[in-house]
């Protein structure tokens, strides 16, 4: 599953089921990448039983969310959370009221 396909299934899940897919999610992730539980712990400076609650969904510090998705090469995912933003409002330019009717000719008279 790619990250768009996963981010778009997140907004119509609950909180707790949103857990539960965030949690396969990594535990798929890690088992890809052909690591076991214990070195991704130990990588990440977490307790087993930390990754173990976080891939069941089962709650987590996002401390631990943010250790473990680095350990496993996915710190892109947080960029999609609040992404940078490209263009700075500030930096804009400004819009000219447009004119609503054309001005008068004014005669010239020489005197």
């Amino acid at each position: 599953m790619n990250d768009r396909t996963s981010q778009e299934n997140l907004r119509t899940l609950s909180v707790m089921e949103a857990e539960m897919k965030l949690g396969e999610d990594l535990r798929t992730l890690r088992l890809s990448k052909n690591l076991g539980q214990r070195l991704v712990a130990e990588r990440a400076g977490v307790s087993e039983k930390a990754l173990r609650r976080l891939e069941a969904g089962q709650g987590s510090t996002l401390s631990t969310l943010i250790a473990v998705i680095g350990v496993l090469g996915r710190d892109a995912w947080l960029n999609s959370v609040a992404p940078i933003a490209s263009i700075n409002p500030l930096h804009m330019p400004t819009r000219q009221n447009q004119r609503q009717r054309a001005s008068t000719q004014r005669s010239s008279k020489n005197t």
